[in-house]
């Protein structure tokens, strides 16, 4: 592959696709995914959720960042060259040093790990940017420079915190989460990366369907489990199903909408973007959530039955509610459409209080959500018009 410049694609450019390079650095991040959830299980299945969440929120909220900076950056100077991949290669090795550090930094409250590998991540988008402000010019340089700028500042915090008493670490993490938010809307003032709508809609669903992956995996083991434990068959077969309604109605949920139509400014996709974390968390969730039951169903969980549904549930409702806030509801039309998904998020949470057979019938109102969702789009509906 020959050297060029790295120099920023149009906006408006055809047939944008994700790039082999960008499918792999994607796959790369299954395996800080699987560590995150891994980790919640561990935390809600012993009885302490709330020292679960927090911590599985800190480890993702790593995560998502790191996936984040590269692919609007990728989506603006993608230039796929040697340099380009050489620094991809370089990100990819921090996200597997940030995933080993998963387990520490969650259960632990040690970062050192995880910490370093993000500075490793930093140090080739940091490059990356100087690049493209070196083929910039006026107000597109400056962001660039910006950009930089942040990310060094950002990384400086991360290390500082490393240094911090351990009751304060918390507390500064989200100092310096706030910082690192800011950074883009800063950057972005004077002048808009030329990122590409349709390929940032492509990129985050594509992202969006690794996390559910988590779900499919946890079926899996759902499945696994029941044939090996026989006792235990008539539990397990209902999580194993209901959890595979609720992965398929939300992979259906989430690509119901052309969301490209709507992200035309920062105005539109910063929101768009950041209010992502919380469905790619729950998302993964979902799948940690079926794993906990699964678990729950065969003694190992030392916790209540309500509280094992709550795992698969509540992670479950916030995942449809925040694809109603921030796809679903723009593209819908009267209310009983706009009340679909905001309904269907109450039911499921209900299911909390089902019993043993809480999964399945979540999982069969999910599937009621996609009926009910294609009945109403259905009624004198445009052929274009296909909204859940």
């Amino acid at each position: 592959m020959a050297y060029s410049p790295m120099i920023a694609r149009s906006p408006d450019e055809g047939h944008r696709a994700a790039t082999p390079l960008e499918l792999f650095f994607d796959l790369c991040f299954v395996v800080a995914i699987a560590q995150c959830g891994s980790r919640l299980v561990h935390a809600v299945a012993e009885g302490h959720p709330l020292t679960g969440v927090i911590g599985y929120f800190f480890v993702f909220f790593g995560v998502w960042w790191a996936w984040m900076n590269f692919t609007w950056f990728a989506s603006a100077y993608d230039c796929d060259d040697v340099p380009y991949r050489i620094a991809t290669l370089v990100q990819i090795a921090g996200v597997l040093v940030y995933a080993a550090g998963v387990t520490r930094a969650s259960d632990d409250n040690d970062w050192t790990v995880a910490v370093i590998g993000y500075l490793i991540m930093r140090v080739a988008l940091t490059a990356q940017w100087l690049r493209a402000a070196a083929g910039e010019s006026g107000p597109a340089r400056r962001a660039a420079l910006t950009y930089a700028a942040g990310l060094v500042v950002c990384q400086a915090g991360w290390v500082a915190l490393l240094f911090a008493p351990g009751d304060l670490m918390r507390w500064l993490f989200l100092v310096v989460a706030a910082a690192e938010l800011l950074v883009p809307v800063v950057a972005e003032r004077g002048h808009q990366t030329p990122w590409h709508a349709h390929h940032i809609v492509e990129r985050y669903g594509l992202f969006t369907i690794i996390v559910l992956g988590e779900t499919i995996a946890a079926s899996t083991v759902a499945v696994k489990s029941a044939l090996d434990e026989h006792e235990a068959l008539g539990e397990l077969l209902p999580i194993a199903a209901g959890g595979l309604l609720i992965v398929f109605a939300a992979w259906w949920i989430y690509f119901a909408v052309p969301m490209h139509q709507r992200l035309s400014s920062n105005r539109e996709a910063i929101p768009w973007g950041y209010g992502h974390l919380l469905i790619f968390a729950s998302g993964a969730a979902i799948g940690a959530g079926i794993e906990v039951a699964v678990e729950h169903a065969v003694g190992k969980a030392h916790i209540s039955q309500a509280a094992a549904n709550a795992a698969v549930t509540v992670p479950s409702a916030l995942f449809l509610l925040m694809v109603w806030l921030l796809h679903s509801r723009y593209f819908k039309r009267g209310v009983a459409e706009q009340l679909t998904l905001p309904v269907s998020a109450l039911v499921i949470l209900a299911c909390t209080w089902a019993g043993p057979y809480a999964v399945l019938y979540a999982g069969l109102a999910a599937t009621a959500t996609i009926a009910v969702g294609l009945t109403l789009a259905g009624r004198g509906a445009r052929p274009d018009h296909v909204v859940l």
